[in-house]
Order: C-alpha cells, then structure tokens, then sequence
C-alpha cells in the first residue's frame, strides 16, 4: 500500500472530482468518485469519460481506473452497458433535501473550459521532448551549466533564427535574438528601454495593458474592423503601436496588407516602433501563411514570440527579434545573467527545433486545432444556424457574434451550464469609445478541453446560446 495525496483539481477529465486521500491509487479514485455521486455533482445518469481517457487524465494506469470503474459497477454506484458506456447508476442518486430549491444551484466550478489561451496540456509532445533533452544534455558544452548570458544560449538563438526566417519570413540574424520568459516578459522589458506612450489595437488582452500600465506606459486604443487594426489612426505623439497582425486577437482575421505596409511606413517616418506579437502565427488552417511584417522593416520592427501555444506555457520560453539599436538596452535591462529561462530547456529547445520534431508537432496540432474548429463550426450550424462564427481561418479560437445587448445574459447562461467562456467585452480597452469598435459576441477557445470532453462543451455552449 503506498501513500497518495493530490488535492489538485482534476482538470483535463472535466469531472467534479477531487482526489485526496492515502492508500492505494484505485482506492482513492474509487472514494472520490463515490463521493461525487454521493453529494450529487454526479448526477444519476452521467456518463464518465471512458476509463482510457481518464486513465490519461490522471496518469493513472489503465488497469487502475478499469478495476475501479468494475467495483463500483459490481457496488451499484455506476452501471455499464456494451456500445454506450459507464454512468452514474439511476438508483445512486443522492437523498433529497426536505427543502430542496426550486431552481437548480449554479455550479460551483466551471464543468467545462472554453476559456481562450493554452492548448490541451495532454497534447505536449512528451516522448519527443524527452529525446531531445537527453541529446542535448549529452552535447551540452560545459559553460552551459554556469551562469546564463542575458542573450540566451546561442544554440537556441541559432535554431530561432533559422527557424523563423524559413517559417515567419523574419529577417534577423541570431545576434538580434534574445531570449525572454514568453511574450508578457518582452512586454515588461520594451516597456522599460522604449518609454510611452503606446498605442494598442482597441481588442486586446487587457493583461498586456496593465502590465504595461504598470510599468509606466500608457496605451490609448486604435481602432479595428475586418481588416484589422486601422493604422491611420497612429499619430506622431505614438512611441510605439502594440499589433497582432497575423491574427488579430481576439477578434480574428489578418492585418490588410496595404495596412502592414502603412505600419511599417508609419514607424520610419516618425521613428516609432511596431511590437507585433506573433501570439499564434504558426496555426492557420484555410489560408496561406501571412509573413511576420517583421520581414517588411526589421529596424523598426520588434517581433515577440514563444511556444505557449504551440508547446505549453509551462516551459516559460520565448524570444524577441530586435532591431540592433535596441539588443544592448534590452540584455541590460535583463540583468547581468539569465534569472529567467533555464538553460538546459533553451538547449532542449534548440535540439527540437533543429531535428524538426518541432515542425512535425506543429503540425500534428495544427490538424488537430482545425478538426475541433470544424467541430464548432459544425454544432453551431445544426443547433445555433442563427449566429455567426468568425477569425475561423488561423489561431486556437473563434469568435461567435452576438446580437446587440445579449452578450452578458448569454455568459450568465453559460456559467448556469457550467460553462467557462469570456465575452468580447472582457478584451475591449476601456478607452474605445466608437460605437462601430463595440460588438457583441463570445470568445470561444478550442483548444483546451481533453478530446473527450470536447463534444460536451459545445453541446454546453450551444444550450447558453440565445434562440434565433
């Protein structure tokens, strides 16, 4: 009998379950989901995830998760049944209250995440990191495992530059590459070399505004429509313009091109400088890649990047390709030595990149995304034909448009489903007074949920939708 506590939500399974306990493994799993079914956040008809996937979920073994689904079977807790699966058994339901309310009690965590943001954290590609990081450790020069330089190991900045220029048009050789902890940590040091004020697209992630707010720069909103951000709006007062040209976020779709080249033409006539956040560059699904504009004036051009997306947020890697005035500023703002990134994942990195397991994982996620975004779209069509799904064409989200006003009562309804999904309101800098930058709609993230408890997120999402 070995011990076992993990007090930590079970996320990827999608189930209400704690698993808190000593004893063996299938013991604990076996009472945290008799008491689910106990205190009713398992309802009496529930289906559970096949014992396969929650197996994954929990990295239980598959035997484990199978001998406890059988007990509780042979207990009357779950009943099983060949072609449909394991539920909750109908006469497992719990005692009725003498005062039970009359409307149901809102879910007291979210069921089910369609919060924009991380990819599926059972997608990271484990096998094949774990081969690159052996192969790096074993190449590894020695000076590796001292103090870090504030540039980043140089095997990294290599791969990053041959990497980008083949994939994202990025002209810059390593020497303008330094390596960050991901975008949000470039964002704190761009905002400490260059100063403010800064101008950023009227939908945005209000993280990045704060933090530059915190760090003393202020932004004032520019506008955006279907062609992206309305550059014309920028102004010589600007010192910098913080874009998503690739894919505008959140709401969708790529800077015009006569817009990119107007950008790039704005930050030479007045000196300014484009921070284009390359957030998601490297998923797009029904159109040809779009270039970093990077590619378009790389002096004037700061591109930040990382692999939270594409990889997961865990490894806390990412990179700025500078223009050269701004690398010596930038590293001493760092510090003296790396305190951000650790060298041997930077080494990792380099290996995974260099042996193209990084391009075959791309793309096996950016099959993968379009199958789920194709899934939307699918269910939106057969049961919400009324509303209009948009940004579909690259990313890891969809925007599903609203009618005017009815933005928050279908976010409420969705938390009633159990539901997280977040409202294009909660993106809109709070200085974009235009009426035509203000919609309606919800951000819908796609890639987050375990494969299978994908289909009942949208079954959620399309009950919170408004009736046509």
């Amino acid at each position: 009998m070995d011990s076992w506590v993990n007090s930590a939500e079970v996320l990827g399974s999608d189930l209400p379950l704690e698993l808190v306990g000593t004893g063996n493994r299938r013991a604990v799993l076996m009472g945290a989901l008799r008491e689910a079914v106990r205190s009713g956040r398992l309802a009496p008809g529930t289906r559970l995830p096949p014992y396969r996937s929650l197996a994954a979920d929990l990295g239980l073994a598959r035997n484990t998760v199978a001998d406890a689904y059988a007990e509780l079977v042979a207990e009357g807790w779950l009943a099983a049944r060949q072609g449909s699966g394991t539920r909750v058994a109908e006469r497992a339901a719990p005692v009725t209250p003498a005062h039970r309310p009359r409307t149901p009690e809102r879910p007291s965590r979210p069921v089910h995440d369609l919060v924009q943001g991380q990819p599926d954290p059972s997608a990271f590609p484990r096998t094949a990191w774990l081969a690159s990081a052996r192969r790096a450790l074993a190449a590894a020069p020695n000076d590796a495992f001292g103090p870090g330089d504030p540039h980043g190991r140089p095997e990294l900045r290599r791969a990053l530059a041959g990497y980008l220029a083949r994939v994202r048009g990025v002209r810059a050789s390593q020497e303008r590459i330094v390596l960050c902890s991901g975008a949000a940590h470039g964002l704190r040091l761009l905002a400490e070399v260059v100063g403010g004020p800064w101008a950023a697209e009227a939908y945005g992630l209000p993280f990045h505004r704060g933090l530059l707010a915190s760090h003393g720069v202020g932004t004032r909103p520019v506008g955006v429509d279907g062609d992206g951000a309305r550059v014309g709006e920028l102004t010589r007062r600007d010192r910098a313009v913080l874009l998503t040209p690739a894919h505008q976020f959140p709401t969708g779709g790529p800077l015009h091109p006569a817009r990119r080249a107007a950008v790039a033409d704005w930050a030479r006539s007045t000196g300014g400088l484009v921070v284009e956040d390359d957030y998601d560059g490297e998923f797009r699904y029904d159109r040809q890649p779009v270039g970093a504009v990077q590619g378009l004036d790389p002096d004037h051009v700061v591109l930040l990047g990382s692999v939270s997306k594409s990889l997961s947020p865990a490894l806390r890697l990412g990179w700025m390709v500078l223009p050269e005035r701004l690398v010596a500023p930038v590293v001493a703002a760092k510090g003296e030595r790396e305190q951000f990134s650790s060298a041997t994942d930077q080494l990792t990195l380099a290996d995974f990149v260099d042996s193209g397991a990084y391009d075959r994982h791309v793309r096996r996620m950016r099959q993968r995304h379009r199958r789920r975004r194709d899934q939307l779209v699918a269910a939106l069509e057969r049961r919400a034909p009324h509303v209009r799904v948009t940004g579909i064409a690259a990313g890891l989200h969809a925007v599903v448009e609203l009618p005017p006003g009815t933005e928050r009562s279908v976010v409420r309804a969705a938390a009633w489903q159990g539901l997280a999904v977040e409202g294009l309101a909660d993106y809109r800098h709070p200085g974009a007074k235009r009426a035509a930058d203000e919609r309606d709609g919800l951000v819908v993230g796609y890639a987050t949920p375990a494969e299978h408890a994908y289909p009942e997120a949208l079954e959620a999402l399309c009950r919170a939708l408004p009736p046509g």
